[in-house]
C-alpha cells in the first residue's frame, strides 16, 4: 500500500474511533435523562404530597417580617424547607435507592433532599454530555471534509473496487 492510502486508513480509523465516542456519549444522555426525569417525577411527588409548590412556601424573608409582627417571645428566623413547607418533616417515606433494589422508610425531608442533591449532580453531568458530544460532532464534521483532501474520483474507484457487482 502506498503512503497516501495508509494516511487515509488512519484518518478514518480515527473518526470511526471518534464517531464510536459519540454515539456513547449520546447514549449515556439519553440514560442520564431517563434518570433525571425519574427524579424531577419523584420529586414533584413529593411536593404534591406536602401540598407545596416551589412558590407557595414563603420565603425566610417574608416569615421574618411576619414574625417582627407577632410577639417577641420566638425566633426571629425560622428556616422552612421550600418542598416541605409546613409538612411534617420528620414523617416516613419510602424510598428505594437510585441503583438498587431496596427500599428503605426514611425521613420525608431526607427523601427530598437525596432527590435534589442527586438532581443536581445529573443536571450537571448532562451539560458536560452535552458539551461533549457538541465537541465531537464538531471534530467528527471538521474530519469529514474528506472530499477537499482526497479527490472524489479516487473515492469512488474504492467503491467500486470493493463493492463489486456479480
Amino acid at each position: 500500500m502506498d503512503e497516501g492510502m495508509k494516511q487515509f486508513q488512519e484518518r478514518l480509523i480515527e473518526l470511526e474511533t471518534d464517531a464510536e465516542h459519540l454515539l456513547l456519549a449520546r447514549h449515556q444522555l439519553v440514560e442520564n435523562d431517563k434518570l433525571r426525569n425519574g427524579n424531577r417525577e419523584a420529586l414533584t411527588a413529593l411536593r404534591k404530597r406536602a401540598r407545596t409548590t416551589k412558590t407557595s412556601v414563603p420565603s425566610p424573608f417574608e416569615s421574618v417580617m411576619r414574625a417582627i409582627g407577632g410577639s417577641g417571645s420566638r425566633p426571629l428566623v425560622k428556616e422552612v424547607c421550600m418542598t416541605c413547607g409546613s409538612h411534617d418533616s420528620s414523617e416516613r417515606t419510602w424510598m428505594m435507592f437510585p441503583g438498587t433494589d431496596v427500599f428503605a422508610r426514611i425521613p420525608f425531608h431526607a427523601a427530598h433532599s437525596i432527590l435534589e442533591t442527586d438532581q443536581e449532580r445529573l443536571d450537571f453531568e448532562a451539560k458536560k454530555l452535552q458539551s461533549d458530544v457538541k465537541d465531537k460532532s464538531l471534530l467528527i464534521s471538521e474530519r469529514g471534509a474528506l472530499a477537499d483532501k482526497i479527490s472524489p474520483e479516487v473515492l469512488k474507484s474504492l467503491v467500486v473496487l470493493t463493492d463489486k457487482r456479480k
